[in-house]
């Protein structure tokens, strides 16, 4: 695949998210990656090769999980149903969650900027509840996900926690805290890290990581996720990108990485699913 042009604009506004994003983790202070081997290339569904025989997560300060924003994206992990063709219900209580995750993450500096870039470009609401309305509908408003007739599915859901297909296959699920939390409860088992011929060499001091996982009895052969960053990063990344350029991949630089969001619609209204793809590391340049 031939790499997109580079969206100088966006990468501004990601670089300021990143500036302002208060709320991220250090590598080696508040938690440490083991990455171990390179995942096999087979992966038919009887290999079980395994290059990582320790979790990929040695630690992490749960004090962390403390904070607001952390706080209320963690209560929103367990409202699901991980297998899609399962309808989802969502409860009044789930629904308040949603509303308190919101409510949080519009108050950061991260989702702030974003905010303010978007109501500026005419594609999201100046005020803050028109805002955290149009939210809802991108990340929570729920849908039928391929192959089902009933609505079993959220962007939410699906780049967040992660779902089964067929309960042999992993969709989704691109986010650091859930992984870490279901490695704890032994849900995740980590078969090492992943690379491509064009793909650099991982590194446990960086926020980018490809990987490959089984998670219950469904594997993931080739995840790609930010590590150490908050939910109101990602959040607001992944809004902007969908936002801005729906259905495509947009590729942006920002700290030491060159990085391609990809980012795919559901009916033009809500997620279908978002991810970072790292194409290469810069050179540290003289800002942050």
């Amino acid at each position: 695949a031939t790499e997109g042009l580079l969206d100088k604009e966006l990468s501004a506004i990601v670089q300021k998210l990143w500036d302002n994003d208060i709320n991220r983790l250090t590598p080696g202070k508040d938690y440490k990656i083991s990455l171990q081997g390179k995942a096999g290339d087979s992966m038919g569904v009887g290999d079980n090769s395994d290059a990582a025989g320790f979790p990929l997560f040695t630690f992490v300060d749960e004090n962390i999980f403390k904070k607001e924003t952390f706080l209320a994206f963690i209560s929103l992990l367990d409202n699901y149903e991980s297998d899609t063709g399962e309808p989802e219900i969502v409860t009044p209580e789930e629904e308040a969650e949603n509303h308190k995750f919101l409510d949080s993450i519009v108050q950061t500096p991260t989702m702030k900027i974003a905010h303010k870039y978007l109501a500026e470009k005419h594609l999201s609401p100046e005020d803050e509840a028109g805002f955290k309305k149009q939210l809802y509908r991108i990340w929570f408003e729920l849908y039928a996900r391929r192959g089902s007739s009933r609505p079993d599915s959220s962007g939410f859901e699906h780049v967040f926690v992660g779902e089964t297909r067929g309960r042999r296959t992993v969709i989704g699920f691109h986010n650091w805290i859930q992984l870490y939390l279901q490695e704890k409860l032994g849900h995740i088992d980590y078969k090492g890290y992943t690379v491509d011929a064009n793909s650099p060499q991982p590194d446990e001091n960086k926020h980018i990581l490809a990987l490959q996982f089984s998670w219950k009895n469904g594997i993931k052969p080739k995840g790609s996720i930010f590590i150490g960053v908050s939910p109101e990063f990602e959040f607001a990344l992944y809004t902007l990108c969908f936002l801005s350029s729906p259905n495509e991949r947009v590729k942006v630089q920002f700290s030491l990485y060159d990085v391609e969001i990809v980012c795919h619609h559901y009916n033009q209204k809500h997620i279908g699913t978002t991810f970072p793809v790292l194409l290469r590391y810069q050179h540290p340049q003289k800002h942050k």
